[in-house]
């Protein structure tokens, strides 16, 4: 149901606008990858692992960044959060651009990953100020389908400025990009939160936010399957230029096959807009679970038989069935997740999406590192991590049915 709002952007609007604004970190992460060989070589890299850290640092920034915007949108409103992450968005692309060496290139993505944490997370908070439910997972889908095309092509773009003008031109278009998406949005985008609902900061509102959004165990439960969802994500983006570029030869066609994979989370997102509204949200979600930790245990055990580097052509059919298993997870569990917490939104989705990524993080960057020219760790984490979010799911769905009632000290 859409809750009323006066000069509210149309519906198609408003959800490319929103979906613009999530992709700032997608963009981030994504045009990068064609350049991570070529800046490590640049900034002498020692270790060709290390040069995973210039994603990993970005994760890392959002993780946090998340927890800050959340209560700042919920105390000064969106679009104060949301001009706030820009600029620091804004600002790590330039100290990224102008690097001298590794550590002054994982600060600024450091800085950009906090940045692109405001307009990622209070977007969310925002859709939640107008819609809920069924209608809210439509909606995040829609945002997803579109928001999809970015790493379709980003890569290749990435691709392109490289070889035209160096790596430093890709964090040129970041820049670009997000002060575009800032003038939209600072033009088109009425305030959704009014000043009365507004609660003031202080430290005791963000932790009895906090407190809450941890203590309902819908919202947590839901968290907790994304965190591992996101895990192998993470570990895949980590690690995904090696895997097509060193194990596969792939060369100048990463780009493609890495946007192959991109569409078919799309593709999945956007069917997932209209299957929610028919068979519901933790249904596809666990579905979705159920098959990707199938499809890892079959594909694992064949490629542990072929000494842990499988057919190209197998595994590209393994990515594109499991890829579309994500598209109907992204959606509908960070939905789920915010289902419970719309009066306190802004705070609420800081947690969720904090929480999340940092449950992702070290699992993400140990699936990273753990590549050996292989691909049997990725695989390996996609089974367990996929079975350990169905099982969560599953409990999850559980209680919510039958509405257990949560301790005061729980």
């Amino acid at each position: 149901m859409m809750k009323p709002q006066t000069h509210q952007p149309s519906f198609k609007e408003f959800v490319l606008l929103m979906s613009l604004m999530t992709a700032a970190a997608a963009l981030a992460i994504d045009a990068v990858m064609p350049a991570l060989s070529t800046i490590g070589t640049a900034l002498q890299v020692q270790t060709d692992n290390d040069r995973q850290l210039i994603i990993s640092l970005l994760f890392a920034g959002m993780a946090l960044g998340q927890l800050l915007y959340g209560p700042l949108s919920d105390s000064f409103g969106r679009k104060r959060a949301i001009y706030v992450g820009f600029g620091l968005y804004i600002a790590g692309s330039a100290i990224a651009l102008f690097s001298p060496n590794l550590t002054v290139m994982l600060f600024g993505r450091f800085l950009q990953g906090l940045g692109a944490a405001g307009p990622r997370i209070v977007s969310v908070a925002l859709i939640r100020d107008l819609y809920e439910g069924r209608m809210m997972a439509r909606v995040m889908s829609f945002v997803m389908s579109i928001f999809i095309f970015v790493p379709a092509v980003a890569p290749a773009l990435g691709e392109g400025l490289l070889y035209l003008w160096g790596w430093q031109a890709i964090f040129g278009l970041f820049i670009a990009v997000a002060a575009v998406t800032l003038v939209w949005f600072t033009l088109r985008q009425p305030e959704t939160l009014p000043k009365e609902r507004r609660i003031p900061l202080s430290p005791a509102h963000i932790l009895t936010g906090v407190v809450e959004t941890c203590k309902n165990r819908t919202a947590l439960g839901y968290t907790v399957a994304m965190g591992f969802v996101f895990s192998v994500f993470m570990g895949y983006l980590s690690s995904a230029e090696q895997i097509f570029r060193d194990t596969y030869g792939a060369g100048e066609l990463f780009a493609l096959y890495f946007g192959i994979f991109a569409l078919s989370i799309g593709l999945a997102s956007y069917l997932n807009a209209r299957l929610v509204m028919r068979y519901g949200m933790r249904p596809l979600s666990a579905s979705a679970l159920a098959a990707l930790t199938l499809l890892s245990l079959l594909f694992f055990a064949y490629a542990y038989a072929h000494n842990g580097v499988p057919p190209f052509w197998s595994f590209m059919l393994y990515g594109l069935l499991t890829f579309f298993c994500f598209g109907l997870l992204f959606g509908n569990l960070n939905a789920m997740a915010m289902e419970p917490l719309g009066h306190i939104a802004g705070i609420g989705a800081a947690v969720v999406g904090s929480l999340s990524t940092f449950i992702a993080l070290p699992i993400g960057v140990t699936i990273g590192r753990l590549y050996d020219g292989g691909i049997l760790a990725l695989v390996g984490g996609f089974a367990l991590l996929g079975a350990a979010g169905l099982a969560v799911v599953r409990r999850t769905g559980r209680e919510t049915m039958q509405r257990v009632p949560v301790p005061a000290d729980d």
